[in-house]
């Protein structure tokens, strides 16, 4: 903490980003770097104000990771990632659970979560460092209503970057994904806080003084290339899309809305508390959900995709199982639960699917006409039997059909699907219902 103006000092700097204040070293008044007035008379009568949401955030983080520990019966260490069965119970971003069940609160929860011991005293050492500052400089009501938008737009942003077809490449790799995998973090949110902070300084620049200038605005830049390039280091297993879009959203936010003035009251718009609020009402529904489904199964074939290497040989590979895998449960959706909604996408998406050898090609086509098959049948009223045996009903011709390829589909893939995946083993992915 800076003796002259209160600012927050990162471990290791000489020197207050604030006020320039030396903050090691001689104590003596002669030596002792001299602020100028206006950053003094500035940096007191924002930083004086209350930061209490930011330790709120804090706190609510380290008690899920605690819990979340727990939980999992792992013995202390800064290393040990959590399990994904772990993960996914306290409602980590994985696309599966989004598109298919239909789990919206995915989106909120993720940025309470965190991997490791490590991952979350890096993220909170960052929130204790850049959360004051936009706290202070906008209110609890933004602060709150800014970090919860981020962070939610830091994992849709992730959701939306699941690509293997695009994974191509280091550069494409940076942004783009090979398979789900489940996501979590309070980065994104960070990364927008950031975002906050990068426009504050330049929207700002005319009426700030001088070492708020220093200390916000360009002057965040090599902070900002810095975590880019070790994102891209570790694109094989750092959410490199959900930062960005947490970035960008902060600086949207920034661009649109104004800030405390010193001097100002202390009141604020009712509209800013109402939002607060919902923000805050959005993320205890969220976590309500979590605690209903905290005792649901996880699929075992998302636990073994998510134990699948980052970066496989070939990508091309993936995208063709995840659109085999999809047009699967659209089939199985639709005999079962006679309902016929994802059977368009699921054969846009076989047509989108790029060519592996002359049986994969082939396999594809046949699944595409049992998808239209059981579309039509459908469409016309006709009695499509089950394929749950326990109810006692007798396959129909479209059902042996089915069954019959997907005995010819999990051969190919335990023999001619290997040139193509580069894995050792294969884990075919069966539809869940």
């Amino acid at each position: 903490m800076c003796r002259s103006c209160g600012a927050i000092v990162g471990a290791g700097q000489q020197q207050c980003a604030v006020c320039g204040t030396s903050v090691s070293g001689p104590t003596d008044s002669s030596q002792r770097t001299i602020a100028d007035h206006e950053t003094m008379r500035f940096a007191r009568a924002v930083l004086n104000r209350p930061y209490k949401f930011t330790i709120t955030l804090l706190v609510a983080n380290v008690f899920v990771f605690i819990l979340m520990w727990q939980i999992s019966g792992l013995p202390f260490s800064m290393l040990t990632p959590l399990p994904n069965e772990v993960l996914l119970a306290f409602g980590a971003k994985q696309n599966y659970y989004i598109q298919v069940l239909h789990q919206w609160w995915r989106f909120v929860t993720p940025m309470f979560l965190h991997v490791n011991l490590l991952h979350l005293i890096v993220n909170m050492y960052s929130l204790w460092i850049v959360g004051p500052y936009v706290e202070k400089l906008y209110g609890s009501a933004k602060f709150v209503v800014f970090w919860v938008l981020t962070g939610v737009a830091g994992v849709l942003a992730s959701y939306l970057t699941v690509r293997p077809g695009m994974a191509v490449g280091p550069l494409a790799r940076f942004i783009f994904k090979v398979g789900d995998v489940p996501s979590a973090g309070a980065s994104g949110a960070l990364f927008g806080l950031v975002g906050v902070l990068f426009v504050f300084g330049i929207k700002f620049r005319h009426e700030l003084p001088e070492g708020f200038k220093r200390a916000f605005g360009t002057g965040l830049l090599p902070m900002i290339f810095l975590n880019l390039f070790i994102g891209y280091v570790g694109r094989g297993f750092i959410d490199n899309a959900a930062h960005l879009g947490g970035l960008l959203s902060g600086a949207v936010l920034s661009l649109v809305v104004d800030y405390r003035r010193p001097g100002e009251r202390s009141g604020i718009a009712i509209t800013w508390r109402i939002l607060q609020g919902i923000a805050i009402l959005l993320v205890a529904i969220s976590f309500v959900q979590v605690v209903r489904h905290l005792r649901d199964p996880v699929p075992g074939a998302l636990l073994a995709q998510a134990a699948q290497p980052a970066e496989p040989e070939n990508p091309a590979y993936l995208y063709y199982a995840k659109a085999m895998n999809d047009a699967q449960e659209a089939f199985v959706v639709a005999v079962h639960d006679k309902n016929i909604s994802n059977i368009d996408s699921a054969v846009k998406n076989l047509d989108a699917a790029p060519s592996l050898d002359q049986k994969a090609d082939e396999l594809r086509e046949r699944l595409k006409a049992l998808l239209l098959q059981a579309k039509s049948a459908q469409l016309a009223a006709l009695p499509v039997a089950s394929p749950d045996k326990n109810k006692g009903a007798p396959p129909n011709q479209i059902t042996e059909q089915f069954l019959a390829w997907k005995k010819e589909y999990n051969l190919w893939l335990k023999t001619g699907a290997r040139s193509h995946s580069g894995l050792n083993e294969l884990i075919q992915s069966e539809p869940q219902k």
